[in-house]
């Protein structure tokens, strides 16, 4: 299977861990704490076959960054949460960068 595939599993994974994790507010809700290592978990064995194929630092920038939008994303409109503009410049710039390294990397 491709690795770009495992790597955008491996994100969404991840980004739904992280959505759940704020759901289990501190794990007062354990299902959705429980829910969320489940998600944790099975981002990192599907994150292990890109790095198999694409080098690592592209791997985990790219994974980071593209979580770290959705996770800004899901803030912000599932939980209202409100950010600057130099936040919102700052995320950008993170986006870029992810998109950069996907578009210059072969495999």
């Amino acid at each position: 299977m491709n690795p770009w595939i495992f790597l955008a599993w491996a994100i969404a994974l991840e980004v739904s861990g992280t959505f759940l994790l704020k759901l289990s507010n501190g794990f007062e809700k354990w299902q959705w704490g429980a829910l969320s290592i489940f998600c944790y978990s099975a981002c990192f064995w599907v994150l292990a076959p890109a790095m198999k194929a694409l080098p690592v630092g592209v791997v985990y920038a790219i994974w980071a960054g593209v979580g770290i939008v959705a996770a800004a994303l899901i803030g912000i409109f599932a939980f209202d949460e409100k950010l600057g503009l130099v936040q919102y410049l700052c995320i950008a710039l993170v986006l870029i960068g992810a998109i950069g390294l996907k578009i210059t990397t072969t495999a």
